[in-house]
């Protein structure tokens, strides 16, 4: 059932959009062979610049790709036909990312949709910990920066699960393909990939949907949409509220239901600008991730 409720029987062109996209798996094929291509290129590079590229080029790339993994998740690149094909895939697109990720995103991802905003069952929402002790401008900074530890970290004390052969397989064949790069080329190439992963998903504009999509809080809502450019190299996840809507959708073609149901998608709040909301977030008192953490916040600064 839609996230925010819009009847699919009011909109019947929505229906049509539903199913793979026969072009995604192209172009996650074509950002992995780059990112390959990029390890070769920095085998010899001094660290500042492997540091450098892994940032200001890896990390985009990188970053791109789990969003693409978050797209497979939901089985747009084969179709529903064919899950254990879009499990694979996952796992070739997971390559440049340096670290298996694809099958617990997988895992976790179902409960995201299925209990959004819900405490102990969807992990994309802060610990009480992180609310409590993040809530001043500088360890917010901080907590942007350590995101992807957070991230992959937080549902292993929230909520763990059991490890699937799926996972597995993902470790095992992520490990061996790290390892026969840093066989040709030594550690430069695996740095340079990992750091892009974290350096990425840290402190970078990019993830700024991180906290556009859930973080923020107005009441009455879950989560938020941003119609801006940064959509072009992140397969659409801007639109949220969109994809919560019809997670059956490609991303590719989300665009398609805001134009089709704008009358509905138009009310409702968004974000003119991933980067405004990163600052936001850090220097603005009054926002934090959740209304149980704003109010442990505002205790916390009464009392200090």
């Amino acid at each position: 059932m839609p996230c925010f409720f819009l009847p699919s029987a009011r909109y019947p062109a929505i229906k049509s959009l539903m199913g793979s996209d026969p072009n995604l798996k192209w172009i996650v094929t074509g950002m992995v062979f780059t990112q390959l291509l990029a390890c070769y290129l920095v085998r010899d590079l001094a660290w500042k610049w492997v540091f450098f590229w892994a940032y200001s080029f890896g990390g985009c790339i990188n970053h791109s790709i789990t969003l693409a993994i978050h797209d497979i998740s939901h089985n747009v690149a084969f179709g529903n036909k064919h899950a254990r094909l879009n499990r694979w895939f996952a796992v070739f697109a997971n390559l440049p990312v340096g670290l298996p990720y694809s099958a617990s995103f997988k895992k976790y991802h179902i409960d995201h949709h299925r209990y959004l905003g819900g405490d102990a069952l969807d992990v994309d929402i802060p610990t009480d910990f992180e609310g409590w002790f993040f809530c001043t401008p500088f360890r917010k900074l901080i907590w942007i920066a350590i995101q992807p530890f957070a991230y992959s970290l937080r549902p292993l004390y929230v909520n763990p699960k059991a490890i699937t052969e799926m996972e597995i397989f993902n470790a095992l064949v992520q490990f061996s393909i790290d390892l026969a790069i840093y066989h040709l080329w030594g550690w430069r190439p695996i740095v340079y990939l990992i750091a892009g992963t974290i350096l990425g998903m840290g402190l970078h504009p990019i993830s700024g949907h991180f906290i556009a999509e859930h973080y923020m809080f107005l009441k009455g809502y879950e989560t938020y949409s941003y119609y801006g450019p940064l959509n072009w190299i992140t397969f659409n996840v801007g639109y949220h509220m969109e994809h919560h809507d019809f997670p059956s959708i490609p991303g590719s073609r989300l665009p398609m239901v805001k134009k089709i149901a704008a009358e509905y998608y138009d009310t409702l709040p968004q974000h003119q600008s991933w980067v405004h909301v990163l600052w936001d977030f850090v220097f603005d008192d009054n926002i934090s991730p959740y209304t149980r953490v704003k109010r442990k916040c505002k205790l916390v600064s009464e009392s200090s």
